[in-house]
């Protein structure tokens, strides 16, 4: 089987995933999955897919991902893993996408206006 490759996108972090065969080492940005998220929710998050159709330990993966934070990253990683997982074995799609790993989460940041302090928040109202 060859190397499976995808993208997964959440608020502005884009993850590329490179999805192969082995024994379930993960290499985030060249680091080890525990050192580039430290914290268990952030790895419980990536892991979702693979616990939920029972692939624990089953593929390799090699993730590229920049942009936004690091729980819009974990999001992007975890559907990009997702949608690895259909191209591996199609029976899978049914329940990732019961579970909305496969539906892309569009809600971004509202960007600032003119005349405000931020997206919506205006400057204090002084009547004298």
């Amino acid at each position: 089987m060859q190397v499976i490759n995808t993208i997964g996108r959440r608020k502005t972090a884009v993850a590329r995933v490179y999805m192969q065969p082995g024994k379930g080492d993960v290499v985030v940005n060249g680091r080890d999955l525990q050192t580039y998220f430290p914290t268990e929710v952030l790895q419980i998050i990536l892991n979702q897919p693979f616990n939920l159709v029972e692939a624990d330990g089953k593929y390799d993966l090699k993730v590229n991902v920049n942009g936004g934070g690091i729980a819009g990253q974990a999001e992007a990683i975890r559907m990009a893993i997702s949608r690895a997982l259909v191209e591996a074995d199609g029976e899978n799609r049914p329940a990732l996408k019961k579970e909305g790993f496969l539906t892309r989460d569009s809600r971004m940041v509202e960007r600032k206006k003119y005349g405000r302090r931020k997206a919506r928040k205006r400057f204090q109202f002084s009547k004298r």
